[in-house]
């Protein structure tokens, strides 16, 4: 073996190693905790956990200032496994300490699947309302909707990302070209009077846009709270501009209709949608509450569940702990809202979420073993010799 790679697996292997990463991991669960007071949950996972490097910004310049949670992560694992091959040798006395580091290998291993793959929707449904579509928490999307035909509805979703870049997009179900001309990550709407005095000029040329304005405001990363980007968005067609609308994802702002080339469209600056090739339907929300008290006692969706080729036609019931789990998918009782009428439910996919139950099973099982071998061999040695018989 030639010295650089016995440098490297020393390296890799070393238990100072490991105490440097622990004590890192230390530090950037500190600062992530202080941080989140400013950021919120999801934002502190980003910018610390779900990172190569923290950075930080010096004016326009984005500056690796310490080490982030997949690199550590990253460093653990490889460090874990070097160990455990280089280390200790596969044997009976042994076993309980394998069985203990594949269980943290897979801890490992299932949370950064889970950073990478996890993804969570919100599903909101009054009684006796069907969707088959959850809303994104943080991603938005501009959809453009042709409406000509009374019994389908052909949209075209754009991602927040592309609006944002300013850039020209041409799709090719849209016989027109998308420019969007300004972008704001958040932004409030105001009522605005073209008859007014000194009124802003505004860039819109029909639509709401003319009645209303859209004034920036600075991110918020509060954990109730989310942003509502706006847009200026030009529609232009071989001929020219077709016109400039003003749209926003505040859920009070409606889809605005057009016309163009013999056919009527939409347009909305909406939720991130997820479409599902089944239905859920809202059948009846309960909030029971303690007896001569508002506090709640439990909330539950009863809930009917059905697929177009009729394989599934059934009620199900959510509640706090009580998930259903379909496709994939994993809905949750979250909340509630317009007096007990609408209910709330996240659905989250997650590939890996078994993962976690797996390797806490192996850690305890491999703490039992060895403890168990450690406890035959201590009472083996205390037990008294047998005498020798005359």
């Amino acid at each position: 073996m030639s010295d650089l790679i016995r440098q490297f697996r020393d390296f890799f292997v070393s238990l100072k190693l490991t105490v440097v990463l622990i004590a890192f991991s230390i530090l950037l669960i500190f600062a992530a905790t202080l941080d989140q007071v400013n950021l919120g949950i999801w934002a502190v996972q980003q910018k610390y956990f779900h990172s190569l490097f923290v950075m930080w910004r010096f004016g326009d310049i984005p500056v690796p200032i310490f080490p982030g949670g997949y690199l550590i992560g990253g460093f653990l694992l490889i460090n874990l496994i070097a160990a455990q091959v280089y280390r200790f040798k596969l044997t009976v006395k042994k076993s309980g300490i394998w069985l203990t580091h594949i269980g943290l290998i897979l801890l490992l291993i299932g949370e950064l699947l889970t950073g990478l793959w996890q993804e969570e929707f919100a599903l909101r449904l009054d009684e006796g309302e069907t969707k088959n579509f959850s809303e994104s928490y943080r991603s938005n999307e501009l959809a453009i909707t042709e409406t000509t035909d009374p019994k389908f509805d052909d949209v075209v979703a754009i991602p927040e990302k592309f609006v944002a870049r300013g850039e020209p997009i041409q799709q090719a179900k849209l016989p027109f070209r998308v420019v969007p001309k300004i972008y704001y990550p958040n932004a409030a709407l105001a009522a605005r009077d073209a008859n007014t005095p000194g009124a802003t000029a505004t860039p819109a040329t029909t639509g709401i846009g003319l009645q209303a304005t859209a004034t920036p405001l600075p991110l918020t990363y509060k954990q109730n709270e989310r942003n509502a980007p706006a847009a200026y968005i030009e529609l232009a067609g071989p001929e020219g501009p077709i016109g400039t609308w003003l749209v926003s994802a505040d859920p009070r702002f409606p889809p605005q209709s057009f016309e163009y080339a013999g056919r009527t469209w939409k347009i909305a600056f909406r939720f991130e949608r997820s479409y599902k090739p089944y239905s859920l339907t809202l059948l009846k929300f309960s909030h029971d509450r303690y007896a001569g008290t508002e506090i709640p006692k439990n909330f539950s969706s009863r809930i009917r569940l059905n697929s177009p080729d009729g394989r599934d036609d059934r009620e199900v019931l959510i509640y706090m702990n009580n998930p259903l789990r379909y496709a994939g998918l994993t809905f949750y009782q979250a909340g509630f809202e317009n007096d007990d009428k609408t209910t709330i439910l996240q659905v989250v996919r997650n590939p890996s979420w078994q993962l976690p139950y797996i390797a806490c099973a192996l850690m305890t099982l491999g703490l039992i073993v060895q403890f168990g071998i450690h406890l035959v061999a201590f009472i083996a040695r205390r037990r008294p010799a047998p005498t020798a018989v005359a």
